[in-house]
């Protein structure tokens, strides 16, 4: 089973290899940090096939990890976070929600929505994670309107120190794949150079 799994993340590995979705230069990123790489999962749903494998991988890791009676609802984190959690909590069978950045100016005026009922248990699901700060203030939004927030489930965790603002927030994450995990793959099959490896796990806090 251990080696089903680690054979799964590097075929993950893989797909983003062959999509393109690994970039170099010089990046912002939506927490406003530079980066010297960039990890575009916004194209992957333009790619069915790759699309349906990763969402296929979401929803084994959180059937896995988290447990499918520990949560009630799942929502998507605008904007990537949303296409997948659309897709998983279909998979899935849970409720759908999503969080709005910002309040709506009309209407009931909420940050959250579908339908959320006070109480239910709610898992934030996300494409990537850095700093924490977008997970952290979504989970802030749901328990604003009564939801309970204990889990987040990534694609990736770039391992810059998200993992830890979660958890100051009383938020456990469940990463698909690490980053470290990732360059690594990469560097074996050949897709990434040294300079290119060290560049990406030089970011990695320790």
């Amino acid at each position: 089973m251990k080696n089903e799994k680690f054979d799964k993340k590097d075929k993950m590995a893989n797909i983003l290899f062959k999509l393109d979705a690994v970039k170099f230069g010089v990046f912002q990123l939506s927490s406003g940090k530079a980066s010297p790489y960039y990890i575009d999962l916004r194209i992957i749903p333009s790619f069915p096939d790759a699309f349906r494998e990763i969402c296929s991988f979401y929803a084994q890791h959180i059937t896995e990890q988290v447990g499918l009676k520990n949560f009630d609802r799942i929502a998507g984190i605008p904007l990537a976070g949303i296409p997948f959690a659309s897709q998983i909590a279909y998979n899935l069978r849970k409720p759908f929600l999503y969080i709005r950045k910002d309040f709506k100016q009309h209407g009931r005026e909420r940050r959250v929505e579908g339908i959320l009922i006070s109480g239910d248990r709610v898992l934030l699901l996300d494409d990537l994670l850095t700093t924490g700060l977008t997970l952290k203030n979504a989970a802030e939004a749901v328990r604003a309107e009564g939801g309970v927030v204990t889990e987040a489930v990534v694609f990736l965790d770039r391992e810059e120190g998200g993992k830890e603002v979660l958890a100051k927030v009383g938020i456990k994450l469940y990463p698909l794949l690490k980053i470290s995990e990732v360059a690594n793959t990469l560097f074996e099959i050949g897709a990434l150079d040294k300079e290119s490896l060290k560049t990406i796990l030089k970011q990695v806090k320790k």
